[in-house]
This record gives C-alpha cells, sequence and structure tokens, in this order.
C-alpha cells in the first residue's frame, strides 16, 4: 500500500494518478468527495477529465468499506481520492447540524476512528496495489470551532493507521514528491 499525503493543492492526486498508471491498466478510481456545490461539481469534472477513459470509477461517500467486496478480480491497482474527504463525509453524516457537546465530542471522534480502523484492515487485505490519498491537516493552526478539532484529530490519526500499514508513504509540497517511507 502507498499513502500520498500533503496539503491542499500540494499536487497529491496527479501524483497518485502516476502511480497508478505505472502500476497497472485496470485501476478502480474510489472516489470520495462530494459535489454539495457548484464549485466542487466543477472540480469534480476536471479530475475525471483527467483519469484515463479506461479506469473504472466508484463514488461513495460514505460507506467506503462496503465498496470494496465488489471490487473486480481484475483489478490491477485501487486509488482512492481522498481519505479527508470521506472523514469530512462521515463527520457530517454522523453528526448532523449544530456542534457536538460533552460525550458527543468523544463518540464522534471514536467513531471516525474505528471507522477508519476498519477501512486500514480492509485495505491491508487487498490483492491489488492500493493508493491512498490524504490531507495532512496538522501543520495549521488549532481550529477555533470543535468540529474543525475533531475533524483534524480524526484526520491525523486515521493518516498514522494508514501510514504505519503503508509500504510507502509520500508527503507532498508543490508539486514535488517527499519519500518518508518505503
Amino acid at each position: 500500500m502507498i499513502l500520498v499525503t500533503g496539503g491542499a493543492r500540494s499536487g497529491k492526486s496527479i501524483f497518485a494518478e502516476n502511480l497508478a498508471r505505472e502500476r497497472g491498466e485496470k485501476v478502480v478510481y474510489l472516489a470520495t468527495a462530494a459535489a454539495l456545490d457548484s464549485e466542487m461539481v466543477e472540480r469534480i469534472k476536471a479530475h475525471r477529465s483527467l483519469r484515463p477513459s479506461g479506469w473504472k470509477t466508484v463514488e461513495e461517500t460514505v460507506k467506503l468499506v462496503d465498496v470494496f467486496d465488489n471490487i473486480p478480480e481484475d483489478t490491477e491497482v485501487i486509488l482512492l481520492d481522498c481519505l479527508t474527504f470521506w472523514i469530512t463525509n462521515m463527520m457530517m453524516d454522523k453528526n448532523g447540524e449544530g456542534e457536538p457537546e460533552g460525550e458527543e465530542v468523544k463518540e464522534l471522534e471514536a467513531f471516525l476512528i474505528d471507522e477508519a480502523r476498519k477501512l486500514s484492515e480492509k485495505l491491508k487485505e487487498q490483492k491489488h496495489s492500493v493508493i491512498v490519498v490524504s490531507n495532512e491537516l496538522g501543520l495549521g493552526l488549532v481550529p477555533a470551532y470543535v468540529l474543525g478539532r475533531i475533524f483534524r484529530d480524526a484526520a491525523g490519526k486515521a493518516n498514522q493507521l494508514i501510514a504505519r500499514a503503508a509500504d510507502e508513504v509520500y508527503f507532498m509540497v508543490s508539486g514535488l514528491p517527499l519519500k518518508l517511507k518505503g
């Protein structure tokens, strides 16, 4: 497994797609972004236009672990883009409207970490090459609101789970990959 992490717009997706191209032609692209507004719709269209037409795209915003039961046997590479969108989607789906308080904070974070652990286990079981894209969020300021802190903490812990399981880890900075592991 390969983890590609870095800041927003650091070149993670392009680098991961190039890694996928190098590893095989039969690629399943697991897209987790939700098209909630017109700007996001355009971003998703732009990402799709860059992918080879032979790649199979599976869009799943929340129940990602379930998707792996339907991956075709002849798949050579699974490219998951991206882990942090998935965490965002699960957090919003689970939490609903408003800020969690008291025990709800711990419960939401525990839920997100448990789902990330399940995903990590599922990724390790795959016979195919697996590439995971995720944002590195811990380099900025402490978020001023509860959901932001839960998200940052859950994403950081999820990245650690995937990085420990990965054979290779890359950190992207300004379009340049820095190999951290492997």
